[in-house]
């Protein structure tokens, strides 16, 4: 349990330096996971010890929930007085993301032979 704790310490912490010193835009965390995700599809895996780690802390994944429903509450004016805007942002961008998706999966997908 211990090496898994390790491993994903270390890929944040690599993650947090190639933040620092390489691509300051991007979250320490973010680059971290994107490297031990993209280790462990290199390893083709997920060893015992690190998914022992991952099935404890996905256990409290529900208390990340309490800092963003304190602060709905708390800001819930603004919210009210911006309400059109903020649902419209939400519509706006999902429809911008399935469109988007839309593309990409059409232009990745292969096509069949015989059809131009």
């Amino acid at each position: 349990m211990i090496s898994g704790l390790v491993q994903i310490l270390l890929f944040q912490s690599i993650g947090e330096l190639v933040s620092k010193f390489a691509l300051p835009t991007l979250p320490g965390p973010v680059i971290g996971l994107v490297l031990l995700i993209l280790w462990l599809v290199v390893r083709n895996g997920v060893n015992p010890e690190l998914a022992s780690v991952a099935d404890g802390f996905s256990q409290y994944f529900g208390l990340l929930f309490v800092p963003a429903a304190v602060g709905v509450v708390l800001f819930l004016p603004q919210l009210k007085a911006n309400a059109l805007a903020i649902v419209s942002a939400l519509f706006g961008s999902v429809i911008l993301t399935i469109a988007t998706s839309a593309v990409i999966v059409r232009f990745l997908t292969p096509k069949p032979k015989g059809v131009d």
